[in-house]
């Protein structure tokens, strides 16, 4: 597995991301807290520019007529069709079966590493 070095780690904000082009493969990173994660920039829905939707939370289960926002700034939100989906894993919201692919995000002496 090879680790291609895209981005300087304080290039990316708590809560923003940065897509890059490595091997003709769109990624998206995002970082949460101190933690770097790699989304592929396709939505498997009807390929969508994923990485180019909202960062946004969503509504957690709970009681009639009350709703409980909650994991803000950890899931990335189709443009196309509002599918929502995990930061941290690619896993939808609404089905454990259908995922964005992620890749593993290593950081060396302040340089974000993708590895493919």
């Amino acid at each position: 597995m090879a680790i291609h070095y895209v981005a300087e780690a304080d290039e990316i904000l708590e809560g923003k991301s940065k897509i890059v082009q490595i091997e003709g493969r769109s990624i998206g990173i995002y970082r949460i807290g101190d933690t770097y994660y790699a989304l592929h920039n396709r939505c498997p829905h009807e390929g969508a520019p994923l990485c180019k939707g909202p960062v946004c939370g969503t509504t957690l289960p709970s009681d009639v007529y009350a709703y409980e926002f909650g994991r803000k700034g950890e899931l990335v939100r189709c443009p196309w069709h509002g599918w929502e989906f995990d930061i941290k894993t690619g896993k939808s919201l609404f089905d454990e079966k259908v995922r964005a692919r992620s890749y593993k995000v290593q950081v060396d002496e302040g340089k974000i590493g993708i590895m493919l």
